[in-house]
Parts: structure tokens; sequence; C-alpha cells
């Protein structure tokens, strides 16, 4: 895996991904939102108002990438990510770890891990630098590709 460098915009970060979806062959669809009075975090902006405050332009992007496993990616202009993958949600993802989170998954590393007790199962995405993210399954059923990585 090799290192992403920081992605200091939404449209950089929608161009790292479409390189790893390039490299991984998964078709990308990316839906843009621009202006305060588009991004879903500008609820509170003026009528008409399409510039932040500070005079910026908020940038925010919904990405949904084909193919198994199911992954759909919402950047957002506050440096941060919400990753859907199949149907697990990863809140708060910085920015710049969205490229190694997907090439995680890609390349194989992702994981599920079950308990007994408490009953459920955890999806485990590893980067690199010892980070893991981790999020409970919902529900009590896996899908096949999350069936598939249960260790």
């Amino acid at each position: 895996m090799t290192p992403h460098p920081s992605l200091p915009t939404t449209e950089s970060a929608v161009a790292a991904m479409r390189v790893i979806a390039a490299e991984y062959r998964r078709p990308m669809t990316v839906t843009d939102d621009i202006g305060a009075d588009r991004t879903s975090r500008r609820t509170s902006a003026p009528l008409f108002s399409v510039t932040d405050p500070d005079g910026s332009l908020p940038h925010e992007a919904f990405v949904e990438l084909g193919g198994s496993p199911a992954i759909s990616v919402r950047l957002f202009p506050e440096d941060d990510a919400e990753i859907t993958l199949e149907g697990v949600v990863f809140h708060d993802v910085p920015r710049d770890h969205v490229p190694p989170f997907l090439t995680s998954v890609y390349s194989g590393l992702a994981f599920v891990k079950g308990r007994f007790f408490p009953p459920g199962y955890k999806l485990h995405v590893p980067l690199p630098g010892d980070e893991t993210y981790e999020e409970r399954v919902p529900g009590v059923s896996l899908t096949p590709w999350l069936s598939g990585r249960v260790r």
C-alpha cells in the first residue's frame, strides 16, 4: 500500500479515489454539491447564500464505487468523510484516510470478528501506521462479502 499525500480539498480526495477505482477496476460515480445552500451540514446558511461567512465556497461530494463490496463515501467540506461499506457506516473518517481505507478494503485486509457475548460482529479496516477503524455490523445477518471475511 502506498502512502497518500495530504488531501486539502474535496476535489483532491475525489481525484485520489478515481486513481484507486481505476487500479482496482471499479466503476465510480460522483455527485457534487457546491455552495453553502447545497451542502448537507450548512442547513443554517442564509437563503440564497452560496458562500460561507468567510467567503469560501464549500464543496461536498458523494461517491459510489461499483462492484463488491458495496462502498459509498460522502466527503464533507470540513475535511472528514462518512464511508459506508456493505451497510456498515464509518463516521468522521479524516479525508486523508479515505484512500488508504479503500486500498485496505480492496487489497483484502478488512476483516470481521464475531463475539458470542455480547452477540454481534465488528468490521475492522486496518490502515498503515497501526491505525484501525472498527464499527459494529448492524443486524444479526452478514452480507456474502462480510461473511467471507469472518475471522
